[in-house]
């Protein structure tokens, strides 16, 4: 079988990449190395009968104009009425619901003043994240282009941002590289509601709420959210499979062949252009083009041969951030958790309940990671994914993840990630939330602990970094995965990167592949009219 295009890695952004390649008539082979299609979304079964997305907790976001594209037809986020919940001690909680007047009715428990300035707060948030929607819906700007596509793009984007009005104009220039700690105490004056609000701003982060750019990610986080709502919680309208097995029906339905168990060993390149595969069994497989969705270092660093790249370029591939921090948790309950103080439990838990009661212990718990140590008192999130898809665990039981920050990838002395550190970190997790629900313990048949090393293994995530690379400044926009070469297109002829290791990152479903895929297209229509030119001169 020969093939016009080959894609590397079957999570979301290969399925769409692929699937958008074969539905412009193309030939594409998606290969896979595990044994299940999803990526980071796939359900990995961690006790008899229980099975969970360690990394799934928030949905993400998948824009309209993906799913139009690929075809999908009844997939939606099913957001959570009540998106985040602090625990501010033991039977005491603040919920900030995705309804305005119910979050504000909340807060004002806590400050009346606060709960005023809430409405505005909401207002501008998602206005700021609804621009950078639009920013994330297309390739960044190729700043040394003059192309009239281009410039015309460019002036889009400036109307946009014109379209903002001034105050709003300042007010994103001034946000992006705050940290999220400044940007909250501009607005509140109540520490329950800034405790409650600043774990976003660190979300896959190896930093702290003090550090420069963390406001940036709490908007990143916002994208796509519904007005009001402060995370993206909750689960696909099609469980179970959710977003994965519609985006698999469609590749397969466009004419995407789809090989599972299929690891590449080496990416092919003669002449300083790609000419295909070779698996790890040997086989090789011919193709002109090549997307992977791999990150970026696992794919120019581990399977093109540094022959074909320019040192300096290897060099700039080597210094990308990935520090992964991030560990889970994943417990069997035989029933769910009670959380004294709460009437609606389910409904809380169903949503994100963050376990972190200050910004101070949210830096404590990040300044352990700086010297390569596991916090002591880690910051903790928790939800349960199986009050909105029972079929995941067995009749009565549940599921609860608890996503827990911070564990480096990197352990200080060179000490790994054993038995021992997994069952300390377990052990400190179990402690964070049975200071909520003191029966906790009792309820649980069965944990597992995925550590940043176990993501690495088990989904190809360089440093176990969930976003295949740091969402900070200077790894976003035009500037991912490095600077100049931010349009998917790799400096050999013929490959290109589709994952969130590319623009807009992680979190934002299915766009990479997109934004890839219509560059790849483009660049087939180029070639087509240079060999029309050549031939009929």
């Amino acid at each position: 079988m020969k093939y016009d295009a080959i894609a590397i890695g079957a999570g979301t952004n290969g399925l769409v990449a692929a699937t958008l390649l074969a539905k412009a008539g193309r030939q594409v082979l998606l290969v896979e190395q595990s044994d299940a299609i999803g990526g980071t979304a796939r359900l990995l079964e961690f006790a008899p009968g229980f099975r969970a997305a360690p990394l799934g907790m928030d949905p993400g976001w998948l824009p309209p104009s993906v799913a139009r594209a690929v075809g999908l037809k009844g997939v939606a986020a099913r957001h959570a009425a009540a998106p985040l919940t602090l625990a501010v001690q033991p039977r005491e909680f603040l919920t900030l619901w995705s309804d305005v007047g119910l979050a504000a009715e909340a807060i004002g428990r806590h400050s009346p003043k606060d709960a005023e300035a809430w409405p505005a707060f909401a207002s501008k948030m998602d206005t700021l994240a609804g621009f950078l929607e639009r920013v994330y819906r297309r390739p960044p700007l190729d700043l040394d282009s003059r192309s009239p596509r281009e410039l015309l793009s460019a002036a889009g984007l400036a109307l946009a941002f014109r379209g903002l009005g001034r105050a709003y104009m300042t007010a994103l220039l001034r946000t992006l590289p705050m940290p999220v700690q400044d940007l909250l105490d501009d607005w509140f004056e109540c520490e329950p509601l800034k405790a409650a609000l600043a774990p976003a701003g660190v979300q896959h982060l190896r930093q702290g709420p003090r550090s420069a750019g963390t406001a940036f990610v709490l908007l990143h986080h916002l994208v796509g959210a519904p007005p009001g709502a402060m995370r993206r919680s909750g689960r696909w309208s099609n469980e179970p499979g959710g977003v994965v097995a519609a985006l698999e029906q469609a590749a397969r339905q466009s004419g995407v062949a789809i090989r599972t168990a299929a690891k590449v060993r080496r990416i092919q390149v003669n002449d300083d252009a790609v000419t295909g595969v070779v698996l790890e069994s040997g086989e090789e497989i011919a193709a002109p083009v090549v997307l992977s969705s791999a990150d970026p270092a696992r794919t120019l660093l581990g399977m093109v041969d540094p022959v074909w790249l320019n040192p300096e370029f290897l060099r700039a591939v080597g210094n990308i951030k990935f520090r992964g921090c991030t560990a889970v948790v994943a417990y069997a309950l035989d029933r769910l958790i009670d959380l004294p103080g709460l009437n609606n439990a389910a409904e809380v838990l169903a949503g994100t309940v963050t376990l972190t009661r200050t910004r101070e212990a949210l830096e404590r718990a990040y300044d352990d990671a700086k010297y390569g140590r596991v916090s002591e008192r880690p910051h903790v999130e928790i939800t349960v994914p199986t009050l909105a898809t029972p079929s995941d665990a067995p009749d009565g039981k549940h599921v609860l993840l608890a996503r827990m920050q911070y564990a480096p990838y990197h352990l200080r002395d060179g000490t790994e990630w054993d038995t021992g550190q997994r069952e300390a970190l377990a052990d400190s997790v179990t402690k964070a939330v049975a200071e909520i629900s003191p029966a906790f313990a009792d309820r649980v048949r069965h944990r597992a602990v995925f550590a940043p090393t176990d993501f690495e293994h088990q989904f190809g995530l360089t440093e176990g970094a969930a976003y295949q690379g740091e969402l900070m400044l200077d790894q976003i926009l035009f500037m991912r995965p490095l600077p100049g070469w931010s349009r998917y297109r790799m400096p050999v002829d013929g490959l290109y990167l589709c994952g969130s290791g590319t623009h807009p990152g992680g979190g934002v479903t299915g766009a990479p592949g997109h934004n890839a895929a219509r560059e790849i297209l483009r660049d087939f229509k180029r070639r087509r009219l240079r060999r029309a030119r050549w031939e009929n001169p």
